[in-house]
């Protein structure tokens, strides 16, 4: 069975199929969704199917960098993030619960950062997956301009031979 409710590679899910799975979970789907569109435009909604393990996800993107990985299952969705070690560090002077930075924490750590993933069912608070949300944004990946600048080229821009040389 996969991570998601929806595992058939052939079909994306449509709104209204996600709405009816999701249940009462919708509206928080909707909310989460609706913030990060306006805390980090310009957002790019791209359905993503990963596998049989994992099924179909909703990644919202800004420029080429994935924010956020929502998965959805009967009647609830689970939140993916991936943090870099600046947003990880950063975490603590956030206002975060302590359960989560305890997770943040414990996370293992990959080249891309620490992932986690959140459950949120009907009647949870957004108010903290909006926190690290905000967060991620706020951070620039290593090797990056600032955030507020998301398609700036990766890396020094090395200089041509001509400027190398300087003056005969």
């Amino acid at each position: 069975m996969a991570l998601s409710a929806f595992d058939d590679p052939d079909v994306p899910p449509t709104p209204a199929v996600v709405r009816r799975c999701l249940g009462g979970a919708a509206p928080l789907w909707a909310d989460l969704v609706a913030h990060v569109a306006r805390c980090c435009p310009p957002l790019e909604e791209l359905w993503n199917f990963a596998g049989a393990k994992f099924g179909w996800s909703l990644r919202l993107k800004r420029a080429e960098r994935v924010l956020v990985y929502l998965t959805p299952q009967e009647g609830r969705f689970l939140v993916g993030l991936v943090l870099g070690e600046k947003a990880v560090a950063a975490a603590s002077g956030k206002g975060l619960p302590p359960g989560v930075l305890a997770l943040l924490d414990a996370a293992p750590r990959y080249a891309e950062g620490r992932g986690i993933r959140l459950t949120i069912a009907p009647g949870d608070d957004l108010e903290n997956v909006k926190r690290l949300v905000a967060l991620k944004s706020e951070v620039a990946p290593k090797g990056r301009g600032s955030a507020k600048d998301p398609v700036r080229p990766v890396g020094r821009t090395k200089p041509g031979k001509q400027e190398k040389r300087g003056p005969r």
